[in-house]
């Protein structure tokens, strides 16, 4: 049996009781070094632990399969959740190139993605339609982004954006903003959250005009508002439309 873990942000109290069900049960726990850092210790004891650095997701997926053919209960673990922009798609990708899905059983935990972990901590920019598009070419061509971006922003959805910048890839945010900032004013709120539930958090609103790029990093995630959002009490609020069907005052 094989199952695609999801982690959640990084904080052990946002595992949901089915991650760590699926860990305990398991007898190998495959992942990148990095995610494999924020499965708790004692989930880890006594397990043979697949592990793999950043550009490795062909060769840890295809060992945890071959893991799960010998026999042996594995689980993939992702951070955020995995079916999103994660190893859960790869891993079916694999079994079915391979014709292995009626041979391996698979499945997939759900849990807090990171969009879900940004909104939370910057208050509840996700409350209408929204996008989310991630700034990574590795496997997507720039150009397919830039015109999801542009189609996004033109429809007015609230967008999350992942993978914002990297090293290789330090002008891709600025032109997807730039891209972004055609359909939207300068005064747009955007929540920028990095690290969210782990050490080292950041979370800022900032508006759209006003976006730093080089203090944005590949652990990042931003949200920019749509045309109806605003700023509450120094958080992000997206309205659904309650206030144009019901009265929301407290009238005492």
């Amino acid at each position: 049996m094989l199952t695609a873990v999801s982690l959640g942000p990084g904080d052990e109290s946002l595992m949901t009781p089915a991650a760590k069900n699926a860990i305990e049960s398991a007898a190998v726990v495959a992942g990148y070094k990095g995610y494999i850092s924020l499965v708790p210790p004692a989930l880890l004891e006594g397990k043979e632990v697949i592990s793999t650095g950043m550009m490795g997701e062909v060769e840890r997926a295809k060992a945890a399969i071959e893991s799960a053919r010998s026999g042996k209960k594995t689980v993939m673990v992702c951070s955020g959740d995995a079916g999103i922009y994660a190893m859960a798609g790869l891993l079916m990708e694999i079994l079915e190139a391979d014709d292995l899905l009626d041979e391996v059983k698979f499945t997939v935990v759900p849990g807090v993605a990171a969009f879900n972990g940004a909104a939370a901590l910057l208050g509840a920019p996700l409350m209408h339609d929204f996008a989310s598009v991630s700034l990574s070419d590795l496997l997507t061509p720039w150009e397919v982004i830039e015109k999801r971006l542009r189609l996004a922003s033109e429809a007015d959805f609230v967008i999350a954006i992942y993978n914002p910048r990297s090293k290789k890839r330090s002008e891709h945010l600025q032109k997807a903003l730039d891209i972004i900032a055609e359909n939207r004013n300068d005064k747009t709120p955007v929540g920028i959250v990095g690290r969210a539930y782990r050490e080292g958090q950041d979370v800022r609103v900032v508006t759209l005009g006003s976006v730093d790029p080089e203090s944005v990093d590949m652990q990042t995630v931003l949200i920019i508002g749509n045309s109806a959002t605003r700023v509450a009490g120094g958080r992000m609020l997206t309205p659904r439309g309650y206030h144009r069907k019901y009265d929301i005052k407290n009238s005492s």
